[in-house]
């Protein structure tokens, strides 16, 4: 008698019926993805990108205010005071959401919004306004995820030192204890940051973004104070919403030098273990990678590193492309990137953006974690602008890429990677920090000057590939 076997197979909805028949493109929509229906997609946002009213209900400055406002740090003198007004469209940017299908939605708060003032109370209408982004996100479907810090300090901590200071962890597990209070059940997934090696090393070891601090010790004692704020934020998330899931976010990216020089080939190196090696090891693993472990020590106390180390139960990656890195002695820790050798098929921000490389980035975290769960939290492609006057806003170049992106992801789910999600950016074409307003990653275009949302057809392609997926059938055979 032979062995009874159990196999998953999925099977295709017919041809999306479901979406609107006036919705261009759904012709277009892939069929030969196999997520299925229990993944879930989402679009991620962050707060101080698409928010404005910076001024308005008592919020009061961040980092990024400041560093917009003085200086020349933005392009073209950008700033976000007013970005995409959804401060004020909220309702209908969740609509927007919900139109697409999607289910899942990550976005962050404003902390300066929340607690304007050092030791003030809270900003009851700072949290009136996520508030009524619950509503509305629970009123159309849509699972909030929620990432309490995406890079927005307030300035009266920078006044203070910042993330250079030890204590700016302290106030960040007292924010992520104060805010998972208010909130409580009402969402369901806790993201503690948002890619702490880009905000420590463009932030304070090169520069490029807020607070504009530079060098060395900046950047390190800056990452290792995100690290453990990170732990002591998931301590408290783990005390007040113990039914709730909790994680981070982190910007996975391979290294690689730009050259064969053996200068190039350090610099990769370490850098590959300051952006991923000392962000992960320290959550995972409890240490900092072998390399880069005497820089961390001033600042690493004993005791850090097992508060560091936390159980999470799902690890966002962020991933646009591999890090290509050329030897230069005029930046922190000489290192600074360079660029691809290699024909590319996608090139945005002058960066290439390799696809491939999702895979080796969600493999080397399967592999070397323990297999973590995972979710792709940003996946995206920036233009200068899309489509022609009086067309469809064509954005193929995006659609094409995150289609690609996609297959990758999939090969990798089915190489064993736990992977349970994936989230584009942007849901909206928003502030890029210091590249101001002139790249656009949004599914759905804004003009900036009429405020005018108009969706492209990345943004059909999506929702009827995210349609097809939850009208997948898992069947036993």
């Amino acid at each position: 008698m032979m062995k009874r076997r159990e196999a998953m197979r999925f099977l295709a909805a017919a041809p999306l019926p479901f979406v609107p028949d006036d919705w261009p493109i759904t012709q277009r929509a892939p069929t030969s993805y196999a997520f299925g229906p229990d993944f879930n997609f989402g679009f991620s946002t962050s707060a101080y990108q698409i928010e404005g009213a910076v001024h308005e209900d008592g919020r009061t400055d961040g980092i990024w205010d400041i560093f917009c406002h003085t200086g020349h740090h933005i392009r073209n003198g950008d700033n976000a005071d007013i970005t995409c007004d959804h401060y004020h469209r909220m309702p209908e940017d969740v609509a927007l959401l919900a139109a697409a299908g999607v289910r899942n939605y990550r976005y962050s708060v404003s902390w300066p919004r929340l607690y304007p003032e050092m030791n003030g109370p809270a900003n009851s209408k700072g949290f009136a306004f996520y508030d009524r982004l619950l509503d509305e996100l629970h009123d159309k479907g849509v699972s909030p995820w929620l990432c309490l810090y995406h890079w927005d300090l307030p300035q009266y901590l920078q006044a203070r030192g910042g993330w250079t200071n030890r204590d700016t962890a302290y106030r960040l597990a007292e924010f992520s204890d104060k805010v998972s209070r208010y909130f409580g059940s009402r969402i369901g997934h806790w993201m503690v940051l948002n890619e702490a090696a880009v905000h420590a090393y463009l932030g304070h070891g090169l520069g490029f973004h807020a607070p504009g601090m530079t060098g060395k010790d900046n950047w390190v004692s800056a990452l290792h104070h995100l690290n453990l704020g990170q732990g002591l934020s998931v301590q408290a998330l783990r005390a007040n919403v113990p039914q709730a899931r909790i994680g981070t976010v982190a910007s996975v990216e391979p290294v690689r030098p730009s050259t064969k020089s053996a200068d190039d080939a350090q610099a990769a190196a370490v850098l590959d273990a300051m952006w991923n090696g000392a962000v992960l090891d320290p959550l995972f693993l409890g240490e900092y990678p072998a390399l880069v472990r005497d820089d961390f020590a001033p600042y690493c106390r004993s005791g850090d590193l097992a508060v560091c180390r936390q159980k999470i139960d799902l690890l966002g990656i962020n991933y646009y492309s591999r890090l290509h890195i050329r030897y230069d002695p005029k930046y922190a820790l000489d290192v600074f990137f360079g660029s691809n050798n290699d024909p590319v098929k996608y090139k945005a921000l002058n960066v290439p953006m390799e696809p491939d490389g999702l895979y080796e980035a969600v493999m080397h975290v399967h592999d070397r974690y323990g297999r973590p769960e995972i979710f792709i939290s940003e996946n995206g492609f920036a233009t200068v602008k899309d489509g022609k006057p009086g067309s469809g806003l064509e954005d193929d170049g995006r659609l094409e890429y995150l289609a690609a992106n996609l297959a990758f992801l999939q090969k990798s789910r089915e190489a064993g990677a736990n992977v349970s999600g994936y989230f584009v950016w942007s849901l909206l074409d928003n502030f890029e920090w210091d590249a101001g307003m002139k790249y656009r990653f949004g599914l759905v275009d804004v003009d900036f000057a009429t405020l005018k949302r108009t969706p492209k057809q990345s943004y059909y392609w999506y929702s009827a590939l995210v349609r097809s997926q939850a009208k997948m059938q898992v069947v036993k055979v």
